[in-house]
C-alpha cells in the first residue's frame, strides 16, 4: 500500500506551529497576568525560564527514552500536552489559590509537549523518503517561524476586537490546533531514522568529534538567534518611535519574518546550493549584522541589523541538523535530542551573557551586542571545522 508522507510532512508543520503557539502565547499576557493576578513582574520573569528548562529536561529524557517509547507515541503525546496546557490555563490558575503556581503548572504541561515537538519533528521528517531533505527540513522549520507571527499577530487582533478579559477563551482556540493534530499523527505514516538497537548510544555520540563540532554550531545558532530576537522590540521602539507595546509586537514579528523567509527561500532552491557554503555565508552576514547593531550610530540602521539578523540566522539550526543526520546516519534521535538540548542551552546562555556585558558596559546595549558576535565567529569557525572533518 502507498504510504502518503505528504501527510506526515503536514502534520510535523502542524507540529512546529504547536510549539510557536507554546512558546509565543502566554507572553503576550505577562501584564494581563500582572494586573488580573497582582503577579509581581519579578516572578512572571521565571514564566519563560521554566518554559526552557522544561524542554532542556524533556531533550535529555528523550535521548534516552523515546526509541524504547516508539515515536508516534511520542510525538501524539506531544499533542496531548501541547492541548491540555492550552486548556488548563483557562481554568487552573483561577482554581489554584496561588495563581502563579497554576500558570506555572500549565506552562510545565505545555513545554512538556513544545519539547517533544522540537526533538521529533525532525528526525521524523528526516526518516520519510524525499528527495533534497536539506531543503524539505529548511521549509519545516520555517512553520515555526510563521507560526510564531501567525500567534502574535491573530492574538492581537482577537485582543483588539474582544478584548484581553476574554484571554482564556483564545487559549481554548489555540488548542484546537494541536487537538487537531492528534489525529495526523495518529494515522500518519511514521518510519525510523535507524532499525532498532543499531542507533548510536550517548556514550557513542559523546566520543565522536564531529558530533562536539555539531553541538557547538547548535549552541551558537540559538545563542545567535535568541540573543538578538530578545532586543527586536528595543530596536523597533527606538528606530521608530513605537510605544513598547508596538515594539514588543512589530520588532520580534520582523525577526520572525525575515528567519521565516530564508528558510523558504533555502527549501524552495536548496537543491542547487552547498549547504555548507551557504551556512558559512549565513554566519558572516549574521556577523555583519551584529556589527551594525552593535556599532551604528543611527537606530533605524539598527533595526536593520536585527531584522536581517533574522534572515542570516534562519538556515543554521535546521542546516546542523542535515548536515548532522547526513555525517553521522546512526546518531537516530539521541542525535537529534542531543542537539536539540545544545541549541536550548544556547538560547538560555546567548542572550544572558549579553544582558551581563550590557550591564557591566553601564546599561551600554551596543557593547552588549558587540560581546554576541563572539556567537556568530564561534559558528563560522566550527562550520570550517566541520567542512574539513567531513571533507567538503
Amino acid at each position: 500500500m502507498h504510504k502518503n508522507y505528504r501527510k506526515t510532512l503536514r502534520a510535523c508543520y502542524l507540529g512546529f506551529i504547536t510549539q510557536a503557539i507554546a512558546a509565543n502565547f502566554v507572553p503576550l499576557l505577562f501584564l494581563t497576568f500582572h494586573t488580573e493576578y497582582g503577579i509581581p513582574l519579578g516572578q512572571i520573569a521565571l514564566i519563560p525560564t521554566t518554559f526552557f528548562l522544561t524542554q532542556l529536561v524533556v531533550d535529555v529524557l528523550c535521548a534516552r527514552f523515546v526509541d524504547a517509547i516508539g515515536y508516534r507515541r511520542a510525538i501524539v503525546a506531544s499533542e496531548v500536552a501541547s492541548a491540555l496546557g492550552l486548556i488548563a490555563l483557562a481554568f487552573v490558575p483561577d482554581l489554584c489559590p496561588s495563581p502563579f503556581i497554576g500558570i506555572l503548572c500549565c506552562v510545565v504541561v505545555y513545554a512538556i509537549g513544545s519539547g517533544l515537538i522540537e526533538v521529533l519533528c525532525s528526525p521524523i521528517v528526516e526518516a520519510c523518503p524525499f528527495d533534497n531533505k536539506e531543503s524539505v527540513m529548511s521549509l519545516l522549520h520555517s512553520f515555526y517561524c510563521w507560526g510564531s507571527v501567525g500567534t502574535i499577530l491573530l492574538s492581537t487582533l482577537f485582543f483588539a476586537a474582544f478584548g484581553t478579559g476574554r484571554w482564556r477563551v483564545l487559549a481554548c482556540l489555540w488548542a484546537l490546533v494541536p487537538l487537531y493534530n492528534i489525529y495526523n499523527f495518529a494515522t500518519c505514516p511514521i518510519e525510523h531514522l535507524v532499525e532498532e538497537g543499531k542507533g548510536m548510544s550517548m556514550r557513542q555520540l559523546f566520543a565522536a568529534p564531529l558530533f562536539w563540532v555539531a553541538a557547538l554550531l547548535m549552541v551558537c545558532s540559538g545563542a545567535s538567534e535568541l540573543s538578538m530576537a530578545q532586543w527586536a522590540s528595543a530596536f523597533a521602539e527606538s528606530a521608530l518611535g513605537l510605544s513598547k507595546t508596538l515594539g514588543d509586537l512589530l520588532g520580534p514579528c520582523l525577526f520572525a519574518i525575515a528567519m521565516g523567509i530564508s528558510r523558504v527561500i533555502y527549501g524552495r532552491f536548496g537543491d542547487r546550493l552547498d549547504l555548507t557554503k551557504t551556512m558559512l555565508g549565513s554566519g558572516a552576514l549574521c556577523l555583519g549584522c551584529y556589527l551594525l547593531a552593535s556599532l551604528s550610530i543611527s537606530p533605524a540602521a539598527g533595526l536593520v541589523g536585527c531584522v536581517m539578523c533574522g534572515f542570516s540566522v534562519g538556515i543554521m539550526w535546521p542546516g546542523t541538523l542535515s548536515i548532522s543526520s547526513k555525517s553521522m546516519p546512526l546518531g537516530g534521535t539521541a542525535m537529534f535530542a542531543l542537539l536539540a538540548m545544545a541549541g536550548d542551552l544556547g538560547g538560555a546562555f546567548g542572550p544572558g551573557l549579553v544582558g551581563w556585558a550590557t550591564q557591566n558596559a553601564g546599561d551600554n546595549l551596543r557593547a552588549g551586542m558587540l560581546a554576541g558576535c563572539a556567537f556568530p565567529v564561534l559558528l563560522i569557525v566550527g562550520l570550517v571545522a566541520m567542512r574539513k572533518m567531513t571533507k567538503g
